[in-house]
């Protein structure tokens, strides 16, 4: 194919036109410096860390902690060997790493050699990830002391002169997968595949037998392979079943030993991890105490995080708001007696309520008479007490329900009877002081909820990283200290916090 000449060079002066043009444009965006440069006396670190930066108060936080005090190893460094790492420097590492998100020792030794907010605050030091690991798993007391100081000094601050705290919990994944976890359930509804599976194969395995031929052989070989592996799985899946029910609580995780296998509130859907809970004030929304547990339910755990909010806020008295989960009888007679009022709903499980009946809610109780009053307007007397479940309960009826228009809506039997708990009437006031602050569980919604999900955002699809109960409770204590720190930044800014905190 033939060009002509003219072509070419009206071509060529169009590439020179765009050429210019382009030039041009590239010169109009702001332009980096040459990588190339060479310059006499380069910049020092305290240049690129500005007066508001987050790592200034990371900084003067842990300048101002006894470390020996709280617990921390290694603060009397010996005379001979290598020099060790102050562990100041490695707190500061972590606390670093939380606040943005970098929990890994592996991606920490990576961030200590580039990331020049981290080469500021260790003053370049960059630990191997094997120290910075070792200094998580050898200072866990010591780092949870941390995070409970950083909550003394927004006691002083005078944070906490209302004194209500939302309690609430949430289930976190831990290091073991759902395969390797083990229940009494999980573990018949398996054994009962493989005996179909088994008996399967057998039958395949018959039919193989009444043909001839070198493929019926060849079959039959694989399913005896088979039915061999299956029994082999059977066998192990029955020593793994004398195991878990010889445990203390009927489970067993195999990864993580402390895990246990939780539902959430997804419908049909569980986790194997752990039952983090969390007191955070209704003010500023600090996380004024936390507990890493391996309880499956919420029910046994309102006194103890109501106490433990109690003593971090430092107070008499205490408000606590909880959901429905934590409604129990027991727990709030307790948090009365250690002076906290409880905010609980009480579930309604009734199931009378559900069958279209007259529910106990329907029947009012006349405390100086020691009565219950029925829909119909009759009177319950009481009859006798009896002890259920570790409970003292008091029964009530009366012999008028045969002849009460009600009685179908009431009852199926002879006639209705209440069983009243001997400190039923703490539920009671406490419920009377639910139904006067009709705001309360919005309240604990707002409060407690966003913490949470602040949290699992932060920790990503794995937020765990290291095993055992113990260990846990360390790294959710620097993910809440971390959480705690930006939200004084958010409350008072990066100097004014400095101030305070070495006030």
């Amino acid at each position: 194919m033939s060009v002509s000449g003219s072509g070419c060079v009206k071509t060529a002066n169009q590439f020179k036109v765009y050429a210019l043009q382009w030039g041009f444009a590239m010169r109009r965006f702001v332009e980096g410096e040459d990588r190339a440069q060479q310059v006499l006396l380069p910049p020092s670190l305290e240049d690129y860390v500005g007066e508001d930066n987050p790592v200034q108060v990371i900084d003067a936080y842990v300048a101002e902690l006894d470390l020996g005090a709280l617990g921390f190893d290694r603060m009397r460094p010996k005379a001979t060997g290598r020099p060790a790492y102050h562990p100041s420097t490695l707190l500061k590492i972590y606390l670093y790493g939380y606040l943005n998100r970098i929990q890994s020792s592996r991606r920490l030794e990576r961030e200590a050699g580039r990331n020049i907010e981290l080469m500021w605050l260790t003053g370049r030091l960059a630990p191997d990830f094997k120290t910075i690991a070792d200094f998580r798993k050898n200072n866990g007391p010591a780092i949870q002391a941390v995070c409970a100081q950083f909550i003394v000094l927004c006691r002083e601050l005078g944070l906490f002169a209302k004194a209500v705290a939302a309690i609430d919990g949430a289930k976190f994944k831990a290091v073991n997968a759902r395969d390797k976890n083990f229940t009494r359930g999980k573990l018949k509804r398996r054994i009962g595949q493989v005996e179909k599976s088994i008996a399967r194969y057998l039958q395949s395995l018959d039919a193989a037998d009444a043909q001839d031929g070198d493929v019926a052989e060849a079959k039959a070989t694989r399913l005896r392979e088979k039915i061999d592996a299956m029994k082999a799985k059977l066998k192990a899946l029955k020593v793994r079943e004398a195991e878990v029910l010889a445990a203390p609580d009927k489970q067993i995780s195999l990864t993580d030993p402390d895990a246990r296998a939780m539902s959430t509130s997804l419908k049909a859907s569980g986790v194997v991890g752990y039952n983090v809970q969390t007191a955070v004030d209704t003010d500023h929304h600090l996380i004024v105490a936390h507990e890493v547990t391996n309880a499956v339910n919420d029910k046994a755990l309102l006194a103890p995080m109501a106490k433990k909010a109690k003593t971090a806020m430092g107070v008499e008295s205490i408000d606590v708001l909880a959901d429905r989960g934590y409604f129990n009888g027991e727990e709030i007679l307790a948090c009365e007696d250690i002076g906290a009022r409880p905010l609980v709903p009480k579930p309604y499980t009734s199931g009378a309520k559900a069958a279209g009946r007259y529910g106990k809610n329907d029947f009012s109780y006349d405390p100086e008479e020691n009565v219950y009053r029925c829909p119909a307007g009759e009177t319950l007397t009481y009859r006798f007490t009896t002890v259920e479940k570790g409970q003292t309960l008091h029964a009530y009826w009366t012999t008028k329900c045969q002849a009460c228009t009600l009685k179908a809506r009431c009852t199926t039997g002879p006639f209705r009877r209440i069983k009243r708990w001997e400190h039923e009437s703490v539920i009671d006031a406490m419920l009377q002081r639910l139904e006067d602050t009709p705001d309360a569980m919005n309240i604990r919604r707002r409060t407690v909820e966003h913490p949470f999900g602040t949290l699992k955002s932060w920790m990503g699809a794995t937020p765990f990283l290291t095993k055992g109960l113990k260990r846990v409770n360390t790294e959710m204590s620097l993910s809440v200290l971390a959480y705690n720190l930006k939200r004084m930044i958010a409350i008072f800014g990066v100097k004014p916090l400095i101030t305070a905190i070495r006030a």
